[in-house]
């Protein structure tokens, strides 16, 4: 007990030395931002959650605009013109109004007594019904108006998470110009028990018939203090014409839009921003002004650029490097505060890291839910483990073990990265590592089986022997899975030093998987993907050999153990086979991809998840732990043509620093198993519409086409994985090469990230400014979430981002988050 006392009072004392100006701890800073430096303090070092921040967000930045016109729907007030569908009851009131006039009540019973009903082929992702009403419109032209604006009141008992869905339909008719969508479905994350003001921007749909909108809440089970009740009041229904709407598809910025990373830029390092303004109002001139002394810095000619993508006006500041906050001036539009300095990526290092904390699952997360998903559990040979743990993989409260390995391993990186630069920061990574890595080995059978996952949407009671126990979390032997595994274990065991025990069991455990995996691979060989709903299934045959490789080459680190040199070796064998070594027949030359086997019939590509860095991290390893081998100039080879291969994506997004998806062949479609790995819920037509989307790239050769965005048919889609581990395998080489180019495309893919692109948006939530709400449904707003990705527009190959809210683009997902961390830790 004293011991325990002992430690909370250093701990105390510490934060508060840390909060204090005038010690010597205030030299050492946790961020350059003090603000967020003060609430990180304030959560205990993120051990509950970070504070919402939504003054600088898209929303916030969307009520500030100027309203034309506007018109109340009056239908809204008279409740025989709506209809009830579902749990629950529909009727006005007077308790909370806005318009005083009384508002929509749409009450239901949280608990329904029955057990949640899902589909057949996944009958756990299931809910225990919906709530919804809809209002019908009859045809009305709304093509006058592109914003819907109303008021939300939720007064859920005991709901730490709330949110409802606002649904949109237009009748069948014709395409009109300049839309996207005739109905979508938009969720609104809102604060319980006070007015919530909400709008959805409504220029992409199409509005010259609509026939309804509604508004809809699904049933998800009682988290620890949720009530038996929830209450949504639904007042001053209007539509408004609003003055520089937001674009949600296409290259261009808005009208008076300067893009740029919103967070700032690294010193040293090329500094662009684009700008979409009539010349008219800037003579081609710019301004870089410091915002502490309200003074330009730096006067400079924006440049036209002409690139793939059409013709640009360019701001480039690349020469300044003094660090300080700054802000872009063109004519008489400004943006808001930036920073140029060192460890540029830190604050989004602890805000992404608090995302990944509020994803915990087993874990009682304040302001949150409770200690959940104890009764949820696998089973094996007589045996049950509770699955329990890890982090929830997305918005819904789906789980995925390979993820939880993946996201751990990000985190173990950032530590030993960052082990004697931030302390602090890197000791919380440490932790939250550890409570991953808990979650992998918790669920080993011990003879090569794991839980490994279960798509899941609701809340349990964690009471054993009650209805909503669950039984059925996939279990597998997989030997790819166990290869990750092993791999992870073995860097875990190299990375965590202060537990011997643990070291020592981690090391034995890897060493174990390895063998397991090894034993499999022996018997069935490549393949045995069998459940597509988990992320390892599009594992191309290249891409399993080089992750045999690369864990071999981890154990050989740990264990210095000649065979797993040997085994190392010898599979990157077939890895290095299936690379395009041989220049295609465009002006670049292009060659340096791999192809997904030996038959080069399909090019390796991902839809969301992605592991594209595997490859380098392959071929690195190898150089570091066998510099002395014949193989070596091999091995060195393949990275540099790889790293050829990623310059020659840059111009076909420039002036942007997205990487493209990468090169496609006409053919690929042809190729049906590797087709449908990748592809999941694929219409009937996919192989055509392949055709179409890749023609709708650019053509290289009479054979080959570059893409930008995937081709993808379902709703797996979004960019933000894709892109940014592309982006780990670019700084990856440009380390190894010591090559600046490459290096300098790694770090694009966080600018672009955080606001240098066509939305001018930050895809993490509280980092920089103008992030949108995200769809995180089961756990509510988080700072530093981030969503599956930008994704693209019907067939075409242009970025598509609107404000609709829904998944799966713009679902939270801890994958992104990871990939994020191994990323900007490259440059720290």
């Amino acid at each position: 007990m004293q011991i325990l006392i002992k430690r909370h009072t250093i701990v105390y004392i510490i934060l508060t030395l840390l909060a204090s100006e005038t010690t010597a701890f205030s030299q050492t800073r946790i961020t350059p931002d003090e603000t967020l430096e003060k609430a990180i303090i304030q959560t205990g070092l993120i051990h509950s959650p970070l504070p919402i921040d939504d003054s600088r967000s898209f929303e916030a930045n969307g009520l500030k605009k100027k309203i034309l016109y506007s018109k109340p729907l009056n239908e809204w007030k008279d409740l025989t013109m709506w209809k009830h569908a579902g749990i629950g009851e529909m009727t006005t009131s007077m308790k909370h109004t806005v318009s005083g006039q009384g508002s929509l009540k749409l009450s239901y019973p949280t608990s329904t007594g029955k057990r949640a009903e899902g589909s057949p082929s996944d009958p756990d992702y299931a809910t225990y019904g919906n709530s919804r009403i809809n209002l019908d419109i009859k045809g009305e032209n709304w093509e006058k108006y592109n914003r819907i604006l109303f008021d939300i009141y939720p007064d859920c008992d005991g709901a730490r998470v709330v949110n409802l869905n606002l649904s949109f339909e237009n009748e069948d008719t014709p395409k009109r110009p300049g839309t996207n969508r005739k109905s979508g479905s938009h969720l609104i994350n809102l604060v319980n028990k006070q007015w919530n003001r909400c709008f959805l921007d409504l220029d992409e749909y199409q509005r010259d018939k609509v026939s309804r909108i509604g508004f809809s809440v699904s049933l998800k089970g009682k988290d620890r203090t949720t009530g038996d009740s929830a209450i949504y009041y639904i007042d001053k229904i209007e539509l408004q014409q609003i003055e520089d709407p937001e674009i949600v598809s296409g290259w261009m910025p808005g009208i008076n839009k300067i893009v740029y990373s919103s967070t700032g830029y690294m010193l040293h390092d090329r500094k662009t921003a684009i700008v979409h303004m009539d010349k008219k109002k800037h003579n081609n001139l710019f301004q870089l002004i410091d915002t502490q002394k309200n003074h330009p810095v730096l006067h400079g000619r924006i440049t036209h650029e002409k690139t793939t993508l059409g013709e640009f006006d360019v701001l480039d500041f690349s020469s300044f490097n003094q660090p300080g906050y700054y802000l872009l001036k063109v004519g008489d539009v400004t943006t808001p505060s930036f920073r140029i300095g060192e460890h540029l990526w830190q604050n989004s290092l602890w805000r992404v890291l608090n995302f990944i904390f509020c994803q915990r699952c087993g874990y009682p997360v304040p302001g949150k839910h409770g200690s959940c998903h104890t009764d949820l559990c696998s089973e094996h040979n007589g045996k049950k483990i509770s699955y329990a743990g890890g982090w929830h993989d997305a918005g819904d409260l789906s789980q995925q073990t390979l993820q939880t390995g993946d996201v751990t391993y990000a985190l173990l990186e950032a530590y030993n990265k960052l082990k004697y630069k931030n302390e602090l920061l890197a000791a919380r990574l440490l932790e939250e590592a550890e409570w991953g890595l808990e979650f992998i080995l918790k669920n080993r059978y011990g003879d090569g089986y794991r839980a490994s996952s279960v798509g899941l949407l609701i809340w349990q009671d964690g009471v054993f022997n009650t209805l909503d126990d669950i039984s059925s979390v996939r279990v597998q032997n997989l030997a790819f899975n166990n290869f990750l595994y092993a791999g992870y274990e073995a860097y875990a065991a190299l990375s965590i030093d202060r537990d011997p025990m643990l070291q020592e069991h981690l090391q034995r455990v890897a060493k174990e998987d390895f063998a397991f995996a090894m034993k499999r691979h022996e018997e069935v060989g490549y393949g045995e993907f069998i459940h597509f709903y988990e992320h390892g299934y599009n594992t191309s045959e290249s891409q399993y050999m080089a992750t045999i490789s690369w864990a071999a080459s981890m154990l050989y680190k740990l264990t210095k153990e000649p065979q797993y040199a040997r085994l190392a070796t010898e599979y990157i064998q077939f890895t290095l086979d299936c690379q395009r070594k041989e220049p295609l027949e465009d002006t670049n030359k292009t060659k340096g991809f791999f192809y997904r086997d030996k038959s080069k019939k399909s090019i390796v590509h991902y839809i969301h998840q992605s592991r594209e860095q595997v490859y380098m991290q392959a071929m690195t390893l190898l150089c570091e732990t066998q510099p002395q081998h014949p193989d070596y100039t091999l091995w060195v080879e393949s990275i540099r043509l790889y790293g050829g291969y990623l310059k020659g994506l840059m111009p076909y997004t420039a002036p942007y620093g997205m990487l493209s998806s990468g090169v496609y062949h006409i053919d690929e479609a042809q190729d049906s198993v590797s087709f449908y790995r990748l592809h999941l819920f694929p219409p009937k037509n996919a192989k055509e519409l392949y055709g179409e989307q890749i023609r709708k790239g650019v053509q290289l050769d009479k054979e080959h086409y570059m893409k930008r965005f995937p081709v993808w048919f379902s709703i797996f889609n979004g960019n933000t994985a894709v892109h940014l581990s592309t982006g780990k395998a670019a700084a990856l080489c440009g380390h190894f090469l010591q090559d600046e180019e490459l290096l300098r495309i790694g770090r694009e893919q966080l600018y672009w990230t955080v606001g240098k692109n066509p939305f001018g948006q930050s895809l993490i939530y509280g980092e920089g400014h103008n992030y949108p709400q995200q769809d995180n449904f089961s756990s509510g707003e988080a700072v530093g979430e981030m969503p599956v990705g930008i994704r693209s527009l019907h067939n075409e190959d242009i970025p598509y981002w609107p404000q609709t809210n829904n998944a799966c683009y713009k679902e939270v997902w801890v994958t992104s988050a990871g990939k994020w961390i191994t990323l900007a830790i490259e440059y720290e």
